[in-house]
Parts: C-alpha cells; sequence; structure tokens
C-alpha cells in the first residue's frame, strides 16, 4: 500500500467499541509535543465513560523531574451518528486555573482486536501516539503499528519512545506540580 500524502484523509477504526477502548494506556511512543513537558516519562491516559455514555472523562498523567504534571479533560465523538472513531478531545488551561478551552483531535487509527495497542492520530498527522495496555510492547507488534502510521502519510523518524518503569508509579506516590510550571515551560519549549 502507498504511503498518503499529508492532507490526504486518513483512513481510522469504524464502529470502535467505546467501553473497551475505557481504562488506562501507557504512552510507547509519541510525537514530542509542546504541552508535554520533553522530559516526561511514565506518560499515560486513563480514559472513563461518564454516566451520559457518550462524553469520556480523560486523566493524562507523565512524570518530569521526580513530580507528577497532569491535566484531566473530556473526549466525545466529532459526529455522534459516524462509525468513524474520529474523537474531540478538550482540555481547560493553565491546568492550575482552567479557564482556556482547548480542543484537538484524537483520531484511532488502529486498535487490534483484544484492544491492547493503539494508534492514534490527528488529521494534520502532526500528532501521534502508540499505545498499550502495559508499560512495554513487543518489538513486533511496534514495528507493525510504526508501518500503519507510515501507510497514513506520517514520518515515524519524529516518533520519540516515551520511557516506562515497570512497575509503572501510582499517582499519589510522587509529588504534584500543582503551580503548572511545566506548563509555562511547555509555551517556551522546554
Amino acid at each position: 500500500m502507498a504511503a498518503k500524502k499529508s492532507g490526504s484523509e486518513m483512513g481510522v477504526v469504524l464502529g470502535l467499541d467505546v467501553a473497551r477502548y475505557m481504562g488506562r494506556w501507557y504512552e510507547i511512543a509519541s510525537f514530542p509535543n509542546f504541552f508535554q513537558p520533553r522530559d516526561g516519562r511514565d506518560t499515560r491516559a486513563t480514559y472513563e465513560l461518564m454516566e451520559d455514555g457518550a462524553t469520556v472523562h480523560v486523566l493524562n498523567e507523565t512524570w518530569s523531574k521526580g513530580k507528577r504534571d497532569y491535566i484531566e479533560g473530556t473526549a466525545y465523538k466529532a459526529d455522534p451518528a459516524s462509525e468513524e472513531a474520529k474523537l474531540k478531545v478538550k482540555f481547560y488551561v493553565p491546568p492550575f486555573l482552567p479557564i482556556i478551552p482547548v480542543v484537538g483531535d484524537y483520531w484511532v487509527l488502529y486498535v487490534d482486536d483484544d484492544y491492547q495497542y493503539a494508534l492514534v492520530g490527528e488529521p494534520r498527522r502532526k500528532s501521534l501516539w502508540i499505545l498499550c495496555r502495559k508499560t512495554h510492547i513487543e518489538d513486533e507488534v511496534y514495528n507493525q503499528l510504526l508501518e500503519k502510521a507510515k501507510e497514513e502519510g506520517y514520518d515515524v523518524a519524529k516518533l520519540h519512545k516515551t520511557p516506562q518503569s515497570d512497575p509503572p508509579p501510582e499517582s499519589d506516590a510522587a509529588p504534584t506540580d500543582s503551580k503548572g510550571t511545566w506548563w509555562f515551560k511547555s509555551l517556551f519549549g522546554k
């Protein structure tokens, strides 16, 4: 299959079982983003379906310089009538005084039949995540996900592997950056 060019439509999962997608996902690799600390490790996302059955509570966590950084938000289908796994995520920033809504795309490009591995991107191909239910992924599976990303037009050379501890840290086991220092630094690419 030929790689898709930037700007062309990419394939997404059809009929995503949202209930099975819920739970914790560990970031195995991602494109570096301004909104994540450069030295972040043990990065993960936890998804929980809210009572309305359509909105997902999102908790993104990472550890930087021994402190837990996190942001909470929501996700929802971009088009509730569509079978496509094209979601919108909404966070309020800055995290210490959440007043400004920021909305982004979250497209599930691939999930395996057992919902153990996922490839997530967005239409501009500026963000890409390889996610796993465990802190580590087998090389063969990782390489298969790289190939899928290439087929969708991503430059996988930009991927950065995320260091993960085994066992992963507990959320309450480290001090939290309650002042949002990481968020201000991220504005300047630090």
